[in-house]
């Protein structure tokens, strides 16, 4: 029995769909054509029984042409002269008298990915513009958006965008929503579709006959829209306060949206309007889904910048349940610090104790530093919880509180007392270089109130040969010298050591030149050193809950209900320039590179020149079974830049119709990403790439299956066009 994705069961597909017995059979030929598409649908090449599927698209069983229709979609772009086979046929079903049909064979002529497509299905488009078949008219102004994407930058047929323009008032609310999506994608470069006083309205009025993601579009596309009068503004909101009480979230967001847009001038309004947001973010904050949870709670935040405090009451939806990702609790604990107020200040921190203690070390670093920015407010409550962390005696959780009362003790000079006398007896489980910085920080601007600091400075001054960190060492001596500069008697011969040994046996620069100016800094006058190094020890004036300023509603408006709130807007503004600048740029030097090479006489290419193919058929399995059974043609050393992006060199890469089947995690050292490329000549290529940053390297193994002579030239094409994307995406990484 021939297995599956083999040759002989394709055969064995061939022959059953050109058996006249099989044909006769209607349940027996639409089964074979369900397991045609089976093994479309799991990445076998079955487009070798194309005839004999054109073949079968005519009949009458519309079940069957679905299946056929989507397996001519599929495979339209490889085998174009044959696909134009089947344009008679889905030509006819366009004026089929069922109305199913004529949408199905639309919507597949749309589909239909190759070169001369346009002028066979430019007529039936327009004539499904003015069918009497609603079903029609949805398949008919999607297709006017989809032929526009294949003619690519030539210009606006008019007559179709006044077309679209009359169809907005069509009774068919999907014909409406879909108009708006056609001329949005049609109009882009001109800046999207046009709303006018009567498109407006009309869209107002027909909201209501629209499902909830129709709705959610439409009050997108409403807030381009800009009212004339104050008395047109309110008119607006009175049509749209039924949406803020939709069961649907995102109706409700594009409706407060549309709130807070058209109510700039009025700020009461949109404080009512944001009040009335509280129950439906709230539940969305409670949504099964974590997605949806996420979005809710930074939208929260966003609220909580112009209206603190305003989901106090409602503190302990925000705590965080045990089986919440990461991300979400990080949301929870940043709102609950904005939530805290004299009624819940308790159960807040009893709350943020209990995750100190997680099993996740990034969740308990969280809930650590939540509770030293609450204690800026509540400082004594705060540290008497922090000091009974530190009897848990785990290393991530003490080097965590002593970086707490390290900021804590400059922002509030009340709880220097009480730091003190909870750091003695912590030194022994630190062991990261943070906790080490700022307990030795404590010691030497604090240590005339800790009996024992001298003594643990000495255990650091006796290990300071074992130290790694640069930044321990040169915190250590300026900790130190602070320290003898208050207590003499006991510091004197344990920094004479420590300096000894920066300025003799110390092998960072650094560090000896920072011991050799506190050296020259001592031996001019101890006076001139307590000037230069005893400054203010705390900094009260920064403020208290420095971070609940309040921000007008109108300064974040635009960003409300978009992307913008989950990646915040410093993040989302790096992140859409390099999307929009970096990107771009890489994929237009990269095909520009293409060109170049295409045409170079470096690589001395004959006529048939390399043209990797868009559609290659690779599965796993396939992969591993080329990839241990070929040897190594190429093993390339390539320069790499820390800064690069890998996943910009994959974007780059898949621009080259260079793919990737395979790659480990972002941040993982080594990187690897195992990637294919075909040409038309049939050669196949399987590269793996293996990224470093310590220190920064490239290493690219490169293998190649091919059946033909000229398969050495093939590969020193791909090779020269691999070298190339790298160079690219270096040089727009400077």
């Amino acid at each position: 029995m021939p297995y599956l994705g083999s040759e002989d069961a394709v055969h064995e597909l061939r022959r059953s769909l050109s058996n006249p017995h099989i044909q006769a059979d209607r349940l027996r030929y639409r089964n074979v054509i369900h397991k045609v598409i089976r093994y479309m649908t799991q990445g076998v090449d079955v487009s070798s029984v194309f005839m004999e599927m054109v073949k079968a698209s005519a009949t009458v069983d519309i079940v069957q042409k679905k299946l056929v229709y989507l397996y001519m979609c599929t495979y339209a772009p490889q085998k174009p002269d044959l696909a134009l086979l089947a344009i008679n046929t889905l030509c006819k079903d366009c004026t089929d008298p069922n109305p199913m049909v004529r949408g199905l064979a639309l919507r597949s002529m749309c589909n239909l990915r190759m070169p001369g497509i346009q002028e066979y299905i430019q007529q039936p488009v327009q004539n499904g513009l003015k069918d009497k078949a609603s079903y029609v008219r949805r398949v008919a102004v999607l297709g006017c958006a989809k032929i526009h994407t294949q003619q690519g930058d030539t210009d606006v047929d008019g007559a179709i965008v006044n077309e679209l323009y009359s169809l907005l008032r069509d009774p068919d609310p999907i014909v409406l929503v879909n108009c708006l999506r056609a001329l949005e994608e049609i109009l882009r470069a001109e800046g999207g579709v046009v709303i006018n006083k009567p498109i407006a309205h009309h869209l107002l009025n027909r909201v209501a006959d629209l499902d909830h993601w129709g709705q959610s579009e439409v009050l997108m596309f409403l807030l381009r829209y800009k009212p004339r009068s104050d008395e047109e503004v309110f008119d607006i909101l009175n049509i749209l306060d039924s949406y803020l009480k939709s069961t649907h979230i995102s109706v409700v967001m594009g409706a407060t949206k549309l709130f807070l847009v058209l109510a700039k001038e009025f700020p009461h309004v949109q404080t009512d309007v944001l009040v009335r947001l509280k129950g439906p973010l709230l539940a969305a904050c409670s949504s099964e889904s974590r997605e949806m949870c996420f979005a809710a709670l930074c939208h929260v935040r966003e609220i909580l910048r112009s209206l603190p405090g305003h989901f106090s009451g409602h503190y302990k939806k925000f705590f965080c349940s045990y089986n919440d990702p990461h991300y979400i609790k990080n949301q929870k604990i940043d709102i609950l610090c904005e939530l805290v107020n004299d009624e819940n200040v308790h159960n807040i921190l009893e709350e943020l104790r209990v995750c100190c203690t997680d099993v996740s070390t990034q969740l308990a670093h969280t809930a650590i530093f939540a509770i030293g920015r609450i204690a800026r407010t509540y400082s004594e409550k705060c540290v008497k919880i922090l000091a009974g962390l530190l009897e848990f005696k785990q290393e991530h959780i003490t080097s965590a509180v002593i970086q707490t009362f390290r900021d804590l003790v400059w922002l509030c000079p009340q709880c220097v007392s009480s730091v003190c006398q909870a750091l003695p007896g912590c030194e022994g489980n630190i062991q990261d270089t943070e906790g080490k910085q700022a307990l030795i920080w404590l010691l030497g601007m604090h240590g005339e109130f800790i009996p024992n600091s001298p003594y643990i400075l000495e255990e650091y001054v006796d290990n300071v040969k074992t130290e790694t960190s640069t930044t321990v060492k040169m915190e250590l001596l300026t900790g130190l010298l602070r320290l003898f500069l208050c207590r003499p008697a006991e510091c004197q011969d344990i920094l004479g050591r420590l300096i000894y040994h920066c300025i003799e046996e110390e092998t960072n620069m650094a560090v000896r030149d920072r011991g050799l100016f506190y050296y020259r800094l001592l031996a001019f006058e101890v006076k001139e050193a307590s000037k230069v190094l005893c400054g203010p020890k705390s900094d009260p004036s920064l403020g208290v809950l420095v971070d609940r300023t309040e921000q007008p509603i109108n300064s974040w408006v635009t960003s409300f209900n978009t992307l913008t709130p989950l990646y915040e807007k410093r993040h989302w503004d790096s992140l859409s320039a390099s999307l929009t600048k970096c990107q771009l740029s890489v994929v237009r030097q990269l095909v520009e590179e293409l060109h170049l090479h295409e045409d170079s006489q470096v690589l001395q290419e004959p006529a048939d020149q390399l043209n990797l193919v868009s559609k290659v058929t690779m599965t796993p399995e396939l992969f591993e079974k080329e990839w241990t059974s070929i040897a190594a043609k190429q093993c390339l050393d390539i320069s790499w830049k820390q800064e690069a992006e890998p996943d910009l060199l994959q974007t780059s890469l898949h621009v080259l119709n260079i793919y990737t089947i395979a790659k480990t995690k972002a941040g993982t050292q080594p990187w690897k990403s195992y990637l294919y490329a075909q040409d038309n000549n049939d050669n196949m290529f399987l590269v793996e790439l293996v990224i470093g940053s310590k220190p920064s390297f490239l290493k690219a193994t490169v293998k190649q299956a091919s059946k033909h002579k000229d398969e050495e030239h093939a590969l020193n094409s791909f090779v020269a066009l691999l070298k190339s994307a790298v160079s690219t995406v270096l040089e727009l990484s400077r």
